[in-house]
């Protein structure tokens, strides 16, 4: 009989969606519970990250790295393509900075979370793809600032503030990376390391239903007293699903990976990294309380097209060998 750990894995995709419900209903119901939640954003998301990087050993890092033409294909998909893909839609973005600051903090970070959940499902390889998240993490922080730069300009010093993006980088990466490769040393050395270990792995899904109710439990009233930003923020999140599909399966097949791989790519391609990048938008000034709000709408609709996504995928990059199609079998 499965245990309650693998029956929350195997039906994780519906208490995601339950999550989100449940966090929307309550941002509606209780509205002013908002600004206490927003505490609580940062803590969740770096204990999520750390149970992440607790499933990603440090030998398999330097195994990732060495996977050049995977690893290759991830960066020139989400450090090339997707700012080319954004460049190209940036122009039709409203005036408003608060909602432009919002969407490009939100396209230009890959995701490093439920992209590898989603990736599975589709046949993708979760496995090198959860290897590459500390590098993905670690080049968007670094990155993030200038490209902002590119398409902000000299407007961009009078918005952002250098701050957020250090503590973020600090509470969300280093921490949670050193944390979880000190209880890998602690489980290689001691039997009450382990257990720690395999008892903490199985919270996941838990902690990601969390965050994402935390999260949109705390934007929603944000989002409903700016629907009109909201609204004209959701066609370029729907149009980027669509190019990135597109662009996932090109990348894939100029690199010539193989099944899962190319899937892997275009699901890391079509995902961003909103949870993580939510706390730059609150750090925001007062007037961009707009950009947050733009963000978690990011969220909502790309748990959809995800979902979409784990259908149309295996389509769109069909086995390409015998061994693939029995595997799919």
């Amino acid at each position: 009989m499965p245990t309650l750990a693998e029956r929350m894995e195997h039906h994780q995709v519906l208490l995601y969606l339950a999550a989100i419900v449940a966090g929307v209903g309550t941002g509606l119901a209780v509205p002013d519970v908002g600004p206490t939640l927003e505490h609580f954003i940062n803590p969740a998301l770096g204990l999520l990250l750390y149970v992440t990087f607790l499933q990603v050993p440090a030998a398999s890092l330097v195994a990732a790295i060495r996977d050049g033409r995977f690893m290759t294909a991830i960066v020139v998909v989400n450090f090339v393509v997707v700012p080319l893909v954004v460049a190209a839609m940036f122009t039709f973005l409203p005036s408003d900075q608060a909602l432009r600051v919002g969407v490009l903090l939100v396209l230009l970070c890959p995701c490093v979370d439920y992209v590898i959940v989603f990736s599975g499902l589709a046949g993708g390889d979760a496995r090198r793809l959860l290897a590459a998240t500390p590098m993905l993490l670690l080049l968007q922080m670094l990155l993030l600032p200038l490209f902002l730069w590119a398409y902000m300009g000299s407007d961009l010093a009078a918005i952002i503030d250098v701050g957020p993006f250090l503590n973020a980088f600090g509470v969300l990466i280093v921490i949670p990376l050193a944390l979880a490769w000190a209880t890998q040393w602690w489980s290689t050395k001691h039997t009450s390391g382990r257990r720690f270990s395999a008892g903490i792995s199985v919270s996941m899904v838990p902690l990601m239903m969390l965050v994402l109710a935390i999260v949109t439990a705390s934007q929603v009233p944000t989002i409903r007293g700016s629907w009109t930003s909201v609204v004209a923020a959701i066609p370029v999140y729907v149009t980027f699903l669509i190019v990135m599909g597109v662009g996932g399966v090109v990348v894939g097949l100029l690199l010539q990976l193989d099944t899962a791989g190319r899937r892997a790519v275009i699901f890391s391609g079509g995902t961003r990294n909103s949870l993580v990048v939510l706390p730059l938008a609150l750090a925001l000034p007062a007037g961009f309380e707009v950009a947050a709000a733009v963000v978690v709408t990011q969220t909502l609709i790309e748990v959809i097209g995800m979902v979409i996504y784990v259908r149309v995928v295996p389509r769109l990059v069909p086995p390409t060998n015998k061994r693939d199609r029995e595997h799919e079998l």
